[in-house]
């Protein structure tokens, strides 16, 4: 466990060489809002009810229409 722990302490350190100290706070702020916006995304869409697209043509999936190994797009 104690291994671990140094390995947390190079990582830390190569960070703050990489960025500088200064920038650190700002990284940090642009990733916490990423991961928002990440995650209300992903919730916005578990929420919706959006049926699946069908070709409009035959009203079947176009995904599940093509056979694996089938490399031909759908227009």
């Amino acid at each position: 466990m104690g291994n671990l722990a140094a390995h947390w302490w190079v990582i830390l350190i190569i960070v703050v060489l990489l960025f500088g100290a200064p920038k650190l706070p700002a990284l940090a702020r642009s990733m916490g809002q990423s991961l928002k916006i990440f995650k209300n995304e992903i919730k916005s869409n578990d929420d919706s009810d959006v049926p699946a697209r069908t070709d409009e043509t035959t009203g079947t999936d176009p995904v599940a229409s093509t056979k694996p190994g089938d490399t031909t797009s759908k227009p």
